[in-house]
């Protein structure tokens, strides 16, 4: 008898200017929860923020040390949508992260799977805030 496979992804690196910042912006702005915020020494940190009610996957935010690393700052996808922040009330979202003053690229706009509109972080990594329909994936 064959074991079940069981996988998921604990966390996505975001690589950031500012962990202080960063932590401020996903926070304040996003309604993220501060879901870990460790000391490693030599100035690094575990920092991890998720959405509310968030069953999944969170974001690591990972300071960046090289000039590798800055040059990745807010590029990490060379310019595409990066992340896909899902709602389940996505006009209570998008007009609260407005009144925070977070960039939107575009009027929000309907499609075949839901309601969508593109914003930007502190650092401008590209983002789609995103309610499906019912019985649709993206």
């Amino acid at each position: 008898m064959s074991e079940e496979i069981e996988q998921s992804i604990g966390c996505i690196a975001l690589v950031v200017e500012n962990y202080d910042d960063a932590i401020e912006f996903y926070t304040n702005k996003l309604r993220f929860t501060l879901v870990e915020d460790t000391d490693l020494g030599g100035g690094k940190r575990w920092v991890q923020v998720s959405p509310p009610n968030s069953n999944g996957t969170n974001l690591l935010l990972a300071q960046a040390s090289s000039d590798e690393q800055k040059n990745a700052v807010g590029n990490q996808t060379g310019g595409r949508v990066f992340l896909f922040l899902h709602s389940n009330d996505f006009w209570r979202d998008y007009e609260f992260m407005r009144s925070k003053g977070v960039v939107f690229h575009e009027a929000p706009r309907e499609e075949e799977y839901g309601t969508v509109v593109v914003f930007q972080d502190l650092y401008g990594n590209k983002w789609d805030l995103l309610q499906l329909n019912k019985n649709k994936g993206k």
